[in-house]
């Protein structure tokens, strides 16, 4: 049998909710997650992904804020993606 330790710590609410919508979308629970994350940061001896700080300037988080806006916008009509893949290859 493996030998197992157990893990405790405080996470927000919120987070942990969105956390877990999203690796039940994957299949996955909680725990599993967690073990890949560890997996993968002692395979590559580092944190599995860049970790920064920058953040959008205020023209990015107006357009994130206005395509958030948009897409929940009943009234406006989506996009077809042949259609929008002949505007692009209609000529200048």
């Amino acid at each position: 049998m493996n030998n197992v330790s157990n893990v405790s710590f405080r996470i927000d609410s919120t987070l942990k909710n969105q956390a877990d919508a999203l690796f039940q979308s994957l299949g996955l629970n909680m725990t599993t997650a967690f073990n890949m994350f560890l997996r993968q940061a002692v395979r590559e001896g580092r944190i599995p992904f860049e970790a920064t700080i920058n953040v959008p300037n205020s023209e990015t988080i107006a357009a994130m804020i206005e395509a958030i806006q948009l897409s929940q916008d009943p009234n406006v009509k989506g996009t077809d993606l042949e259609e929008a893949l002949k505007e692009l290859k209609k000529p200048f």
